[in-house]
Formats: structure tokens, C-alpha cells, sequence
């Protein structure tokens, strides 16, 4: 395993000195725990665990107007190995979209990624019956790092250290899927492939930015399952309609309603009033949900980071609680079209991930 992160820096290295925009390659090797978010993942906690990020970031200088309004952020692909310490879970290896936005006169570095993770060693059945975090070999990963950064210390060579987040999840898409978040120490050294870099570009002002109310509308799909391990995968659709404003240039707020047509709850509603006689009068529940929902979206460039907190306003069937939460990335296309990439979770428990299209009109 060494062997191939070792082959894959020296790839990524041979790529990126062939660019001839300003950017520059870093890893971060880390070590940490586990944490015990929930206690049946207890089993699972052994050792600490370590790992390497290896990432390749192209700087902006201010040609767009987005970049200045984010103080020059920086985006680029990260690679993530990371060992568990614990044959049950395996290693994971992902590969992610991030982008670094500057503090404290840019030495202090916040970044965010998103992407897709393997994991070697999934639950099975009759394998590896233990491993109750991963429900799958694909999992999605989010972490967030947060590095005292000094450049150019040597030459192009410069040093960094910090602190992440890793999470790893399958939001339900396949049971079980109790996820694992790993809080890590990170050190490391970056490296610039350009000898000098650009000026910054200042050209935008700060006159107040409005937009009038626009209107939303969304189509999100999946499958997921329910909590019972070895149940069916179903599809779902979610209809969402909302409202938006535009507080400034980057951020708006978000009010609005859905529906829900989870076809695992009708299932599962099926499979309680069979398996347990207490519940056999609720056979005739309705599975579909409506919702309410605020939220808030945050715009960079093309892309915007959406958050929303909702409340099942028609709630037949009682599953996970009432409240629920998404998180999510949307593309636009042309100012109106976008793509969608959402999670809806009830508290720390995911219920699905979503694919989605809508308009903003």
C-alpha cells in the first residue's frame, strides 16, 4: 500500500510541474482516533488511526470576480489513504474536490473537500459480520482541515500542520451503515511548481449586491434501504419547491416545502405490522411525508454549499423523529439549471443521498 501512495505523488508530481498555471502539490501525513459518535461501533475502535492526503491546489489571483470576494481561495483534487488500524474496517482510499479559503493574513488555511471513498473490507455476512460502519465498498467522504501554513520557507518548499475531520459514510444507500468520523493531528510540506506567483488582481468594490425573490423547484432520486440488514433496496423521489433571497453576493436563505416518496418506509411499515402484533394496526399507514423547511445557500462561482433544517408538517408514520436535515452541493448551468448532490440525515443518522435537478428561476 505505501508502495502505490508513493507511485501515485510521484504521477501527481510528473502532472502538475507540466502545468503552466501557479499551483502546488502538499501531503499531510496524520495520525488520530475514532470517534464514538455511537456506542455500537465501540468493538471497532482499536489503535490510532493514520493515514496521508496527498493534494494538488491551483491558486487563483483574482481574474474572476468570485475569487476576490473569497480572498483568492485556492481548489484543487485530493487523495486520502487512510489505515483504520483494525483488520474488521480495512483502509480507505478516496478521491476528493476541495477548496482552501485563507485566514489571518493567509497563513491560516480552511479547507473543505467531498468525494468518494473504497473501502477494502465491507460488511458480510459471512465474512466480516463485525463490521457494522461500512455497508459497502463505495462510501462517500467529507473532511474538513484546518493548517498554520507557511510557504516558501526553502526556496519553493514550505512546511504546514493542523488539525481534520474525516467522515465516512454510505448514507444509507446499504445496511449497516453506523459510519465512522476520525479526528486527526496532521503534518506536512508543500511544495510550489512555479518560481514566482502573479500579483493579486483588485478590482471589485463593495456596493450591496440584490437579486429579487427567485423560485426554485427540484427532482431528487436514490435508493436506500431501511435500518433491517439484508432488506431490498428501493428507490425514492423527492419533489421540493422553494423560495430564495439573496442577502449579498454570497449567501441567500431558503424557505419552502416538499414531499417524500420513500418506497424502503412502505416496506418497512409492511414488515413491522407482520413481525410484531402491537404494530399490526398500522399496516394501513401512509409511507409518503410532507415537509417544511428553511435553510441557507452560500455561493462560489458556479458551485453553492446548501444547508436546510426541515419538520415533517404530514408524518403518517413515525420514523427517525419529526425534524430532518440536508446538506448538499448544487452546479448551476447557465444561472438557471442546476445539478444537485444532497444528504438527508434525521440528527447524525442518514437516511439517503440524493441526485438531483431543479431550476431557479
Amino acid at each position: 500500500m505505501k508502495q502505490s501512495v508513493l507511485f501515485l505523488f510521484l504521477a501527481l508530481s510528473g502532472f502538475v510541474t507540466a502545468q503552466k498555471h501557479s499551483s502546488y502539490i502538499d501531503v499531510n501525513n496524520f495520525k488520530g482516533n475514532i470517534a464514538l459518535h455511537n456506542p455500537d461501533i465501540l468493538h471497532l475502535i482499536q489503535g490510532h488511526p493514520s493515514g496521508v492526503i496527498i493534494s494538488w491546489n491551483k491558486k487563483t489571483f483574482g481574474e474572476k470576480d468570485w475569487q476576490q470576494y473569497y480572498n483568492y481561495p485556492d481548489y484543487g483534487v485530493s487523495f486520502v489513504y487512510q489505515d483504520l488500524k483494525n483488520e474488521i474496517l480495512g483502509d480507505n482510499l478516496g478521491l476528493l474536490a476541495h477548496y482552501n479559503f485563507y485566514l489571518l493574513n493567509r497563513q491560516l488555511i480552511f479547507r473543505v473537500g467531498t468525494g468518494l471513498t473504497y473501502n477494502t473490507n465491507p460488511y458480510d455476512r459471512e465474512t466480516n459480520p463485525r463490521n457494522i460502519a461500512f455497508g459497502s465498498k463505495l462510501l462517500s467522504n467529507t473532511y474538513i482541515m484546518l493548517n498554520y501554513k507557511k510557504e516558501r520557507l526553502f526556496d519553493r518548499l514550505g512546511i504546514q500542520a493542523g488539525a481534520s475531520i474525516m467522515h465516512y459514510s454510505n448514507a444509507n444507500v446499504r445496511e449497516p451503515n453506523t459510519s465512522a468520523n476520525t479526528v486527526v493531528l496532521n503534518l506536512g510540506f508543500l511544495y510550489n511548481l512555479n518560481k514566482k506567483d502573479p500579483d493579486y488582481i483588485k478590482t471589485v468594490t463593495k456596493e450591496k449586491y440584490t437579486e429579487p425573490i427567485k423560485y426554485n423547484f427540484v427532482f431528487r432520486t436514490g435508493i436506500n434501504q431501511s435500518d433491517l440488514i439484508g432488506s431490498e433496496q428501493f428507490p425514492f423521489y423527492i419533489l421540493s419547491a422553494y423560495a430564495d433571497k439573496r442577502l449579498n453576493r454570497k449567501s441567500a436563505v431558503h424557505i419552502g416545502a416538499e414531499m417524500f416518496f420513500s418506497l424502503f418506509l412502505k416496506e418497512y411499515i409492511n414488515y413491522r405490522a407482520i413481525a410484531f402484533a402491537d404494530e399490526a394496526d398500522l399496516a394501513d399507514s401512509d409511507y409518503k411525508r410532507a415537509g417544511v423547511f428553511i435553510g441557507h445557500e452560500l455561493f462560489i462561482h458556479k458551485l453553492s454549499i446548501i444547508s436546510q433544517a426541515g419538520y415533517y408538517a404530514y408524518y403518517p408514520y413515525d420514523f427517525q423523529g419529526r425534524t430532518y436535515f440536508r446538506l448538499g452541493l448544487k452546479h448551476y448551468f447557465k444561472n438557471k439549471w442546476f445539478a444537485a448532490v444532497t444528504v438527508k440525515t434525521h440528527a447524525a443518522k442518514a437516511e439517503s443521498a440524493a441526485l438531483g435537478i431543479g431550476i431557479r428561476l
